[in-house]
């Protein structure tokens, strides 16, 4: 008996060249496309000519019967997540409902909307002398309780931070690393209309509300986003021996 099975991809951060080759030919291959919302860019559904459904709105148990009826049918299923199905992809739970009904999921990872941010901004997240460490984060809403943003900001690491733009002043406000500390404000990173937005801990919420960006934005702080006084990697600035 063949088994059952679906893949979770990763569409990528938006640009449709950024998605893994291995989800472009799964998406080739679908004859049912679930895809997320505005989270995806529609340029990357022209890669298939399967039906697209988007969850937008859509509850598990809506999205679970969808699938569960396809893979039934006989159909090619693709549940397209945006950026990396590992970062705020409510993912397991998807997984968990598809084993009840004996389907396996397999999982494509994708490129994070956060690495193309970096790309945007021309920066590493990671720069000797300036910091070692890279946190991903978000503030409490709907489904988290309690966040731990102000802890984190006194750590001296980069901050990368989903889904925070609607929030962004009452972050700002709690933070408690240095007022002018860099800060960068990153929409659609990797799209057509991609736009960034560069401040201080200071000013940057003044700055975005002007821009009125609202959704679809990762918020960066550290001044890893306007680097100097960095060291240069060891890996290139000290002259090798012979390889052993």
């Amino acid at each position: 008996m063949t088994e059952k099975q679906i893949y979770i991809v990763g569409a990528g951060p938006g640009d449709e060249k950024l998605i893994t080759v291995r989800g472009k030919e799964l998406l080739e291959q679908a004859d049912l496309v679930i895809y997320a919302g505005s989270l995806v860019n529609p340029k990357v559904l022209e890669y298939t000519k399967g039906e697209c459904i988007d969850s937008y709105g859509l509850t598990l148990d809506e999205t679970t019967e969808l699938i569960v009826n396809a893979v039934n049918d006989g159909k090619f299923v693709v549940r397209l997540q945006s950026g990396d199905p590992a970062l705020y992809g409510s993912i397991v739970e998807q997984v968990e409902e598809m084993k009840k009904y004996g389907i396996k999921a397999v999982r494509v990872p994708g490129v994070s909307s956060v690495f193309a941010v970096a790309a945007a901004l021309e920066t590493q997240f990671t720069l000797n002398n300036v910091s070692d460490s890279l946190i991903i984060t978000r503030p409490a809403g709907t489904t988290l309780d309690v966040d731990q943003i102000e802890e984190f900001s006194e750590m001296g690491a980069t901050m990368a931070i989903f889904l925070g733009t609607q929030k962004i002043e009452s972050i700002m406000e709690r933070v408690r690393c240095p007022k002018t500390t860099p800060v960068a404000v990153v929409y659609h990173a990797s799209w057509d209309d991609e736009k960034i937005i560069r401040g201080t801990v200071e000013d940057i919420s003044e700055k975005v509300k002007e821009a009125g960006i609202k959704r679809s934005a990762m918020i960066i702080i550290g001044d890893v986003v306007d680097p100097v006084n960095y060291e240069k990697s060891y890996l290139y600035g000290v002259k090798q021996g012979p390889l052993d």
